[in-house]
């Protein structure tokens, strides 16, 4: 379990570095293509600024490829933060330098959310979005009781407008969806993680009382077949815990092969819970499969056979009694030679 919760760190950061690479491209281009705007408008200040923002984008290649992300951020909010403030006041407001404020401070918060996944440093949000709020106010402040140190035609302005904020609403509509999409994921995981058994995948004990509970009160027909893999003590003493774990693992995909309407749980040890319609022949098929199987493990042939309880829904006894009823049947094929289906 610890090898496979830092294989899907490894695989969490994998992605990350390589979604930073490809935005950190992107941001690379729009730079040039910024700095052949500015060239148009005759801002050779700003053309001149591109170089060294250039450079801070190539230099954040290689900040990515050490996975030195966290400096990668610092640097890139800071100068991000800095071009926009510049461009502002040497430009004006009617070119939208300024609309990259807002989708920085989303992405500030989304990249706090990152590092808490990751369990590396987290930037302090409520510092960097101030700065950057700070950085728009001063800039388009002055912007709007000063003259712009290039004045241009309203035309290249609006051009200008148009393509920043289009950029802008690019963005945040990809930070957005990528970051409910990032909040879905965990919330099934936790749902996962609450409702699955981890060696199994099957549902646990806990979610199936949940679907008995409804099923008992619904009017609609059921049956619960308690499920137990015969001889599994011996399984277990004879070739060790982890073969035991790989034929746990079996039968649970046998049950779910078998029986694909039916609501599959792990009730405990070697037992399952089945929740399923009246139609016991499921359980006969179940029986046969199993018994066809052979498990190997490290060189080991493991033959298996199962028996199985059925009970029909009756409203007129509690869940409890129900659930026992199923318990009882299978402890009577238990007790009349295993590998068996009582109903």
């Amino acid at each position: 379990m610890v090898f496979l919760a830092v294989y899907n760190l490894f695989m969490v950061q994998k992605e990350i570095q390589k979604l930073t690479l490809i935005i950190n491209a992107v941001i690379l281009v729009l730079v040039f293509a910024l700095a052949g705007l500015f060239y148009l408008v005759g801002a050779s200040f700003l053309i001149w600024f591109s170089i060294p923002t250039a450079l801070v984008y190539i230099f954040g290649f290689y900040l990515i490829r050490k996975n030195k992300l966290d400096v990668y951020v610092r640097l890139v909010y800071g100068w991000l933060t800095l071009y926009m403030s510049i461009t502002t006041v040497f430009l004006g407001y009617g070119f939208g330098f300024h609309l990259y404020s807002l989708s920085m401070i989303p992405i500030i918060f989304y990249t706090e959310y990152m590092a808490y996944k990751l369990g590396t440093t987290t930037i302090n949000t409520k510092l960097y979005s101030g700065l950057v709020i700070a950085a728009y106010l001063i800039s388009t402040g002055h912007a709007a009781y000063a003259k712009p140190v290039y004045e241009t035609d309203t035309r290249i302005a609006g051009t200008f407008w148009i393509f920043n904020s289009l950029t802008v609403l690019a963005f945040v509509t990809f930070y957005s969806r990528l970051m409910i999409s990032m909040i879905i994921k965990s919330e099934r995981q936790l749902s996962d993680r609450a409702n699955k058994d981890r060696l199994t995948n099957l549902y646990n004990r806990h979610y199936m009382m949940e679907r008995l509970k409804e099923a008992h009160e619904d009017d609609a027909v059921y049956g619960i077949a308690m499920i137990d893999i015969d001889d599994f003590k011996s399984i277990n003493d004879r070739y060790g815990h982890a073969a035991g774990d790989e034929v746990l693992i079996s039968v649970a995909r046998a049950i779910e092969n078998t029986c694909k309407d039916c609501v599959v749980s792990r009730w405990g040890g070697e037992e399952f819970l089945v929740l399923m319609s009246s139609d016991t022949s499921i359980l006969e098929t179940l029986r046969t499969t199993v018994e066809a199987m052979t498990v190997t493990y490290e060189g080991n042939e493991i033959k298996l056979t199962l028996t199985a309880g059925f009970e029909l829904k009756n409203k007129a006894i509690t869940l409890d009694n129900w659930i026992a009823a199923a318990d009882e049947k299978l402890y009577q094929g238990k007790n009349s030679g295993k590998n068996k289906v009582v109903v």
